[in-house]
């Protein structure tokens, strides 16, 4: 089975390309945001810890977190943002590794894709086989976040400055995908690397 991290800019189509990879080849993908919203719920890995650290405020009434409330506590303050990251991302990876040695044990799937935003900065290249940047125009990525997610211009460029540039991506990955509009081609890529 073969590891492979997807990783890629806000708005680069990461979700187009993995659902036609879903669709068209025996794989297991694993996007990290779904595996760390899994270790925030009661019981899991995640939950007691954050409660401890962010306190009630992040609760709703049903005791599970409220993630909206979350982002609005930890993104004013860069030492909750560092405190809540050290606590779900070896979280997220060590959920990752268990998941990887179940689907080897099962030896049905041929792939196993990782997909994070943090990919290169959380050093999945340790884990992976190889990484694949997701590349779409900058241009491109800005119309399909205003249509799609209805982000104002200035939403787009603050989570952009954020972003590894587009050097960064490439220096890491071994394999870049064009995502710029004609899925037909994006998805010929694909059929030529798999």
């Amino acid at each position: 089975m073969k590891i492979i991290g997807i990783t890629g800019g806000v708005g680069a189509g990461k979700t187009k390309v993995l659902s036609y990879i879903e669709m068209n080849y025996r794989c297991r993908i694993i996007r990290a945001d779904e595996a760390a919203h899994l270790l925030y719920e009661p019981g899991q890995e995640c939950y007691r810890k954050l409660v401890g650290l962010l306190g009630q405020r992040i609760l709703q009434a049903d005791g599970t977190i409220d993630k909206a409330k979350m982002a609005g506590v930890i993104f004013q303050d860069q030492k909750l943002l560092e405190g809540v990251n050290k606590i779900v991302h070896p979280a997220v990876k060590k959920y990752i590794l268990e998941q990887i040695a179940h689907e080897r044990a099962k030896g049905e799937a041929e792939y196993f894709f990782i997909e994070a935003a943090l990919l290169i900065e959380e050093q999945y290249d340790k884990i992976a086989d190889e990484l694949w940047y997701i590349h779409s125009d900058v241009a491109v990525r800005e119309r399909r976040l205003a249509e799609s997610r209805h982000y104002s211009a200035q939403k787009i460029a603050d989570i952009m400055r954020g972003q590894l540039s587009e050097a960064e991506f490439r220096k890491h990955c071994k394999v870049v995908i064009s995502n710029n509009g004609d899925l037909e081609e994006t998805y010929e890529q694909i059929r030529n690397v798999l």
